[in-house]
């Protein structure tokens, strides 16, 4: 869909920053400069600013580094805070902001700006939107969690860099242009305003790779065959494919097959195999194969290879009810295989290990308290260090049955995650 199906027109601007150095703080000072620019000209024309950033501590040094700017320009309290005659929204709020147990709230709510990320408390980020929403605050830095399905009345919107960790590969990475359109779709909604605006700040040399996007049409692809084993155990164990033959009809209905045949170079169909086979059953053959074969060397299911039968085992009826992946499944097989009576603290390690826990990161800013907690208030021994995911969890799993205080909100958020899965993989398990 193009802009011309918007009920409200967008103005979209792309910001190039050259960098004549390789020093990354200069850049993002530039980077600030000219968002500074951007979010001060939004404010004198009454508007409220949403930038959103890449990281959970961008948010906070991003509004630190506006106000440092404001005040150096003496426009701190005319364009951020808001006059007198505002303050009747601000003060409803004041009390509940002093109030809050996040310092980096307050401090910002006094300079008329706000913060938000999956870091917070659920409390924080509800007070953070209502703030916004009311008025009592003018600018609003946030991560990308914010751009999906909350309406806010910002008329302008500002993506600050484009650079985004990813940690499966060890690097940044550019910013998804699905991203950028979500993000930039936040700007000016239908029920709070007629018009937006929405700027992307990025490197020069990235710019040209975001036009270039942007003007042709990107198609959503499928990420189905990553998550097919898990899907396939499912329909085994519902009773809905017994053989390979049905596993392959399946799998013709699905997204994935759509997409197969639109742009097969992106699944590795080749030219040579999609002449000889323009429906592509070969290629689905083979993946429910390469499936078929994976679930029954994890013993979810059994894989008759002369007939193509298949059938439903206990693991996999456990892992389809509870919703464990197939890799926490040969995880289990694999350390209960080698502990013939295990312990409390195996039995908790084990659990730990589950690949429903691998996105919990380890932040160095946060070992010093996590090794606090496992000193005071771990009764049952660790095996594996607080550096791995693993030990992080089984730290603040711990935490959680002994009802320790936990102090940072980062690894709050991080203890009720843990705790609303930790339920069903122990059933599972």
């Amino acid at each position: 869909f193009g802009p011309e199906h918007r009920p409200v027109p967008l103005q979209q601007t792309f910001i190039g920053v050259t960098a004549h150095t390789k020093d990354r703080f200069k850049r993002e000072k530039k980077m600030d400069d000219v968002c500074y620019e951007i979010v001060s000209d939004a404010l004198r024309h009454g508007h409220q600013v949403m930038v959103f950033v890449h990281s959970r501590k961008g948010t906070g040094t991003t509004a630190k580094a506006l106000a440092e700017r404001a005040a150096m320009n003496g426009e701190l309290e005319r364009l951020f805070i808001g006059d007198e005659g505002e303050d009747d929204v601000r003060t409803k709020y004041i009390e509940r902001a002093e109030k809050s147990r996040n310092r980096e709230l307050t401090e910002h709510f006094r300079n008329g700006m706000g913060i938000h990320h999956a870091g917070m408390l659920r409390n924080d980020r509800r007070l953070t939107e209502q703030m916004f929403n009311d008025g009592a605050i003018k600018v609003l830095c946030c991560t990308a969690t914010l751009a999906w399905g909350i309406n806010l009345p910002a008329h302008t919107v500002i993506i600050k860099g484009t650079d985004v960790y990813m940690p499966e590969k060890g690097t940044n990475v550019d910013l998804s242009i699905l991203d950028v359109q979500q993000i930039f779709g936040r700007a000016g909604r239908p029920q709070f305003d007629t018009s937006g605006d929405a700027t992307l700040i990025t490197s020069h040399d990235a710019m040209a790779r975001y036009l270039d996007k942007l003007v042709r049409s990107t198609p959503i692809e499928s990420n189905f065959i990553k998550q097919l084993a898990d899907h396939m155990n499912a329909e085994v164990v519902g009773g809905t494919v017994t053989n390979i033959q049905e596993a392959i009809e399946w799998l013709r209905y699905t997204y994935l097959h759509v997409r197969m045949c639109r742009n097969p170079l992106a699944y590795g169909v080749g030219a040579s195999q999609l002449e000889t086979d323009p429906t592509l059953r070969g290629r689905c053959e083979e993946l429910i194969t390469e499936a078929a074969r994976l679930l029954d060397e994890r013993k979810m299911v059994r894989y008759n290879q002369q007939s193509g039968n298949l059938a439903v085992t206990n693991f996999g009826r456990v892992a389809s009810h509870f919703y464990i992946r197939n890799q926490s499944v040969a995880t289990f097989n694999e350390m209960i295989g080698k502990r013939k009576s295990p312990t409390d603290a195996d039995l908790c390690h084990i659990m730990c290990c589950a690949d429903e826990f691998e996105n919990i990161r380890v932040r160095a800013e946060e070992l010093d308290e996590v090794d606090r907690i496992k000193k005071e208030t771990c009764p049952i021994k660790t095996l594996a260090p607080v550096e791995e995911f693993s030990g992080k969890c089984n730290v603040l799993l711990q935490a959680y049955i002994s009802r320790a205080r936990v102090n940072s909100f980062t690894l709050i958020s991080d203890t009720n995650y843990i705790a609303s899965n930790a339920g069903r993989v122990a059933r599972a398990l």
